[in-house]
C-alpha cells in the first residue's frame, strides 16, 4: 500500500514539473517527485538512500524557490497536450510496470519509468532554462532511483543528490543571439 502511494506521489510531482512553468509550481514538483521516489527506493533499498533522494530534492526545490519569477503557473493556456502526455504516459508506465516485466518492486518500476519519462519530455519540450535544470534535477533523481532495481550500492543515490543539488544552483542564462 505504501509502496503504491510512493508511486502515486512521484508520477504526481513529475506531472506537476510538466504542468508548470512558474517557480512554485517547479519546486513542489521537484519535491513531490522526490518524496515518491524516496519512498519506493527507500521500502527495498532501506532508509539512506531515501534520505539521500530526499535531500536531494530538497536542495533542488530550495534553488527553486529562491529564483526570482512567477508563482506558480500550473496548467496555463494551451497546457492540455501537456495534461494529456502525465495521463497517457503514467498509464503506459503502469502497463510497463505491471504487465511486461516481471520481479520485484513494481511500484519501484512505475515511479521511475514515469518520473524520467515526464521530466525527460519536459527537457526536451522547454526552453526555460528554469524549467529544464528543474526536470534535469528530478531526472538524475529518478536515474540514482532506478539503481534500485538491480540491487544497490550507495553510489548511484549519492550520484544522483549531487547531480539534483547542483542542478538547480546553476546560473540561468537566456540564449543571445549575435
Amino acid at each position: 500500500m505504501l509502496e503504491g502511494l510512493g508511486a502515486l506521489v512521484a508520477w504526481l510531482g513529475a506531472s506537476l514539473i510538466v504542468l508548470a512553468d512558474g517557480r512554485r509550481g517547479l519546486a513542489l514538483g521537484v519535491a513531490l517527485a522526490a518524496a515518491g521516489l524516496a519512498v519506493v527506493a527507500g521500502l527495498k533499498d532501506g532508509p539512506v538512500p531515501a534520505a539521500l533522494l530526499v535531500l536531494g530534492g530538497a536542495i533542488a526545490a530550495a534553488s527553486r524557490l529562491t529564483r526570482v519569477g512567477g508563482g506558480w503557473a500550473v496548467m496555463p493556456p494551451g497546457s492540455t497536450p501537456r495534461l494529456i502526455l502525465c495521463v497517457a504516459s503514467a498509464l503506459v508506465a503502469l502497463w510497463i510496470a505491471l504487465g511486461i516485466t516481471g520481479g520485484d518492486s513494481p511500484a519501484l518500476r512505475f515511479a521511475v519509468l514515469v518520473v524520467i519519462g515526464l521530466a525527460g519530455a519536459r527537457v526536451l519540450a522547454s526552453a526555460d532554462p528554469q524549467v529544464q535544470l528543474t526536470a534535469a534535477a528530478t531526472l538524475a533523481l529518478a536515474v540514482g532511483a532506478a539503481s534500485g532495481l538491480g540491487g544497490g550500492d550507495l553510489w548511484p543515490y549519492v550520484a544522483a543528490a549531487a547531480v539534483a543539488a547542483g542542478a538547480g544552483w546553476l546560473p540561468l542564462s537566456a540564449p543571445r543571439a549575435a
